[in-house]
């Protein structure tokens, strides 16, 4: 289905870019049928030789695609959206928003009614297609609905939420990256400090984080029954949880998902 579909990523910045990543790399989409644009294109010469558009020119490349992909910065949404409105044709054009704290009523108050809005909150492991990606829309159009979820599951894992929990999507899986990120540097750090050299202590890190998750996944377990398999009676695992939860290790975490969320909100 998606070998023929023509896909527009309009505003190719960091999360627009891990996207348009992960669908190069998959096998699924035809490379000439994506185009990808940006106000200044020397970021993306990178991309020349992989067979897709790139353009400074919104209009021609809506103009050229099915899918559009709002990749904006979410203050320049709904300006850019008034001066490609006319480009976008009912039954044809879908546009997907990747922006936070826009919202689908937002988005249809500017394009034409018959123009089915989405909003897809991917994260930047787009980039190696192991994003997870949250999805709502206003249709209840089977076959577009399918469409868009396919695009996304390209590029890592996908899941249909109400649009009430946009905002909680980006927290949790979006700005988790960070999180997770900021978590394998203290991890590296530790690592250092007895005994490993820095990449050595990261490559562990690495590789130990991606299994915790595999583990979760393959087993669909929740995090707790893993911790109880090494958490031995006396043993150095719950020592170190202890002293990591003595210091507020679940609470830090859980404040800085509320501030995030709080900051979106604001």
């Amino acid at each position: 289905m998606m070998k023929n579909k023509k896909i527009a990523i309009i505003g190719c910045g960091n999360l627009g870019e891990s996207v348009l990543n992960g669908l190069i790399s998959n096998t699924d989409f035809t490379n000439s049928n994506i185009t990808a644009t940006r106000r200044n294109l020397k970021p993306l010469d990178h991309l020349k030789d992989t067979g897709i558009n790139l353009t400074s020119d919104n209009a021609k490349a809506i103009e050229a695609s099915d899918i559009i992909i709002l990749g904006l910065k979410p203050f320049n949404i709904i300006p850019i959206l008034k001066e490609l409105k006319s480009h976008l044709i009912p039954g044809k054009h879908i546009v997907v928003s990747l922006a936070t704290a826009v919202t689908i009523d937002d988005i249809q108050g500017v394009v034409h009614p018959g123009v089915s809005v989405f909003r897809a909150m991917p994260n930047t492991a787009a980039d190696v297609a192991m994003s997870m990606t949250c999805i709502c829309s206003n249709t209840d159009h089977e076959e577009q609905n399918l469409l868009i979820q396919q695009c996304f599951d390209s590029v890592g894992a996908t899941i249909s939420i109400d649009e009430k929990l946009m905002d909680a999507a980006t927290v949790l899986g979006a700005c988790g990256i960070a999180y997770v990120l900021r978590f394998m540097r203290a991890m590296t750090e530790g690592g250092v400090e007895i005994g490993f050299d820095a990449q050595t202590a990261c490559d562990i890190a690495k590789q130990t984080v991606k299994g915790a998750a595999e583990l979760l996944i393959g087993r669909n377990q929740h995090p707790e029954v893993e911790i109880d398999k090494v958490t031995t009676p006396k043993g150095c695992t719950i020592a170190g949880l202890n002293e990591m939860e003595h210091n507020g290790l679940s609470s830090s975490v859980i404040k800085g998902i509320v501030a995030s969320f709080e900051q979106i909100k604001k």
